[in-house]
């Protein structure tokens, strides 16, 4: 079992799984495999690679509470791209692990589909991806070496690997997703379960791609996810009544998570992981809050619990699509708004009262900027998404 478990962290599979899909390292950057090589009319791409911070001298920072130790290096690295169709679209299937597909389709679930499944996928998304962040900084498994592996991505470059995240919210939204709606909702279930498999498995393998993660990263992520999914089951139905809850609730719905989040365990060095799960607890808190100000002050003309409700799936027309992408852009519209103004309000709040010049970049990792920060922005988004952009679609008679 140890062999096999050290064969699945092994970088070479995630090299060999990349030059299957026709990518490969410029001739510069490592050894070939298999004697393959530059072919004429392949394209020569810029990349990420790392240097090890362990590698190096002068490891150790500043003591301020930033950072211990210095992160991992990107620098720039080429790759050749022999096979385009794998190229785009496992690049598209990694960007719906990343902000931007979050921050349009959990907000698209609860404006166009129903604000009973935005509620749960947003909750059981918030609580995998902080188990699978904070396992990260707890077991600090490195990601995979380059070379071999070509590596496209550089922002994460300073995390840990194991487990995936990108893997366990695939895995987490698109089987949530299908058992909340399988008693709701007419459709195949053969259609929904092999949605959710294709869904998941392309978010996955697009972590291999890239060369993110190892293989045990990502198998791990997907049983991890697993295993809270059967286990947190039981309590999804009280999980649907959090917005009757007490008077009081919105102000746990803010300490807990703020807590966890100032919390955080400390890594060797600064990486994104605190302030990544500092904007999914907040976005989380805000989206419970708003749906208790629904509930509270009866924002909300029709019941949202959780009976089930066989629907039948309406037909598109060109009125419907029209009127969805209105809302849409309505909606996300605002919440870029919103989440630009409470951000640079919340930075120059900070900035003032630790006396940091503005333009000081690196201040913004600092602890006692980068959560209060993130936490005000995202919650802030949160709320807007739930509650002030409805009010808006109503208003404007977009309902």
């Amino acid at each position: 079992m140890a062999e096999l478990l050290w064969s699945l962290q092994d970088s070479q599979l995630v090299a060999r799984f990349q030059r299957r899909c026709g990518l490969f390292p410029a001739p510069d950057e490592g050894p070939r495999e298999n004697g393959a090589g530059p072919v004429e009319g392949a394209a020569l791409v810029p990349g990420v690679g790392h240097h090890s911070a362990t590698s190096r001298k002068g490891a150790e920072g500043p003591a301020n509470g930033l950072r211990r130790a210095q992160a991992p290096q990107a620098y720039e690295q080429n790759y050749i791209v022999k096979n385009y169709f794998y190229y785009y679209l496992f690049r598209f299937s990694a960007a719906l692990g990343q902000e931007v597909f979050y921050i349009t389709f959990l907000p698209f679930t609860h404006w166009h589909i129903d604000p009973f499944l935005s509620r749960r996928l947003t909750i059981i998304w918030v609580l995998v991806m902080y188990i699978g962040q904070v396992a990260k900084d707890i077991l600090k498994w490195p990601r995979p070496s380059s070379p071999p592996v070509v590596k496209l991505e550089k922002r994460v470059i300073a995390e840990y690997g194991m487990p995936s995240t990108h893997a366990m919210a695939a895995t987490a939204i698109s089987f949530t997703l299908l058992i909340s709606t399988v008693d709701r909702y007419q459709y195949p279930f053969a259609l929904g379960l092999m949605m959710a498999v294709v869904f998941s498995t392309l978010v996955s393998l697009s972590r291999l791609y890239t060369g993110m993660h190892t293989v045990l990263d990502v198998l791990g992520g997907v049983l991890i996810t697993a295993v809270l999914i059967v286990l947190t089951y039981p309590a999804w139905t009280l999980i649907d009544h959090l917005d009757s809850a007490s008077p009081l609730f919105p102000v746990c719905a803010i300490i807990v998570p703020f807590f966890l989040c100032y919390n955080y365990p400390v890594s060797d060095y600064y990486s994104p992981t605190r302030a990544d799960t500092t904007t999914i607890l907040a976005a989380g808190a805000g989206t419970t809050i708003g749906f208790w100000i629904n509930h509270f002050f009866q924002l909300v003309s029709e019941s949202t619990q959780s009976l089930p409700v066989i629907r039948n799936i309406p037909s598109l027309t060109t009125d419907m699509v029209v009127l969805g992408l209105t809302k849409f852009a309505v909606g996300i519209v605002l919440i870029l708004l919103v989440r630009q103004l409470v951000q640079n309000l919340s930075l120059q709040v900070l900035y003032s009262w630790f006396k940091v010049l503005t333009r000081n970049k690196e201040a913004r990792q600092r602890l006692e900027i980068e959560v209060p920060y993130k936490f005000v922005t995202y919650t802030s988004v949160g709320i807007c998404a739930t509650t002030i952009v409805p009010m808006l679609h109503r208003f404007l008679g977009l309902l």
